[in-house]
């Protein structure tokens, strides 16, 4: 198991959640700071002195900025969205031809596509099935001269198990679009996001910035390829000129805009992404990896099944628990009455998630717990 380099002080000191929390593929418990962002912007606002608008909707460049730097993607190729199903409503409705999508994703990742087709703007084909997970392999075998795009999470929500990004672009080659759902691995795995052509992420999960915003980076393929259907009157030139003409579409990610978003929680995201920053992606990847190996390793040596990838270059920050004798929600509530937050996913699965401020403790007390279920 590789050993995590340490993680600032300041950067642990920053969070307060409760021991026992292990749940953060469903929401990560904001910092202390992304407190302090909103409240700051909530005051600027209860105010409204001359210039507070402009000081607030500031946020979104901050917000851009930032999280093109983790990804690689310049500011110009960044738009923010207010959760990831509206990306991905944007891809689906934007994108011409046929699509791959797999029949087990997420159901975010499902539906953009669906609905797609059923207005008209989309011909997609279903890889596999509820347990299907989405590699290379798949997708060589799913492949046609008429496939223009291949839309894919990055981790996926059930196992765990993170895309061979790089080895699905090479099988879809340069001229199609790879479209991605990034929300179970930004923040938690050191990925190369430039080898997507869009890519979509949401601030509550691993980024620990809350509900409410997220972002959607494009490659310049992306940006040209990718119609903006659904942009609204912020995703044009001039918005404020109000002549009763039609603009023209941006020609920046801006385009893909459909009104003003919230600058509480643009600012909100802002702030954990320049946390994420600062402690450094490497070094947060790094322990949550090592902090999952540990997990995994606990759950076997108490005689749990582990149903998520052994591999840590096919693991994230998920581990599930599995339960062959569809005892699951009896050891899920023993677990909620443990003071353990975790998911639980039908009779048969329990999804344990850690992050890099996940302590020893909670680990040995979780696996305490299932153990009396093995």
């Amino acid at each position: 198991m590789p050993v995590a380099l340490p993680l600032p002080a300041s950067y642990l000191a920053a969070f307060r959640e409760q021991p026992g929390y292990l749940n953060f593929a469903s929401y990560g418990p904001p910092s202390a700071a992304v407190l302090e962002t909103s409240a700051e912007l909530m005051a600027v606002a209860a105010e409204g002195a001359v210039g507070a608008s402009d000081k607030l909707h500031a946020e979104d460049v901050r917000a851009r900025a930032a999280f093109g730097r983790l990804t690689g993607f310049p500011t110009d190729n960044v738009a923010l969205v207010p959760a990831v199903s509206y990306g991905l409503f944007q891809l689906a409705f934007g994108v011409r031809g046929k699509v791959l999508v797999g029949a087990g994703e997420f159901p975010a990742n499902v539906y953009p596509w669906l609905r797609a087709r059923q207005a008209g703007h989309a011909e997609i084909a279903l890889m596999g099935g509820a347990r299907t997970l989405v590699t290379p392999a798949l997708v060589a075998a799913s492949l046609s001269p008429d496939v223009t795009a291949v839309a894919v999470s990055a981790v996926d929500f059930q196992t765990g198990y993170r895309a061979d990004l790089a080895g699905i672009r090479a099988v879809i080659g340069p001229d199609r679009l790879l479209l991605v759902d990034g929300i179970q691995g930004f923040g938690a795995s050191h990925i190369d996001w430039t080898l997507a052509d869009a890519m979509v992420i949401g601030s509550q999960k691993w980024v620990r910035g809350g509900w409410g915003s997220g972002a959607m980076a494009l490659s310049d393929a992306g940006l040209e390829r990718i119609r903006p259907t659904l942009g609204g009157w912020t995703g044009v030139e001039n918005p404020s000129l109000y002549d009763a003409v039609e603009h023209a579409s941006r020609e920046d990610a801006l385009k893909y805009n459909v009104t003003n978003l919230s600058p509480f929680a643009s600012g909100a995201f802002a702030t954990a992404l320049e946390l994420i920053e600062e402690a450094g992606i490497g070094r947060i990847a790094a322990k949550i990896e090592e902090t999952a190996g540990l997990l995994a390793d606990k759950l076997d040596d108490a005689g749990v099944d582990v149903l998520s990838p052994r591999d840590a270059a096919e693991r994230a920050g998920i581990v599930v628990a599995g339960f062959p004798d569809g005892n699951a929600a009896a050891a899920h509530t023993e677990l909620a009455m443990a003071g353990i937050n975790a998911t639980l996913h039908g009779a048969h699965r329990i999804r344990l998630s850690v992050h890099a401020t996940t302590d020893k403790e909670s680990i040995a007390h979780a696996t305490l717990v299932l153990a009396g279920f093995a």
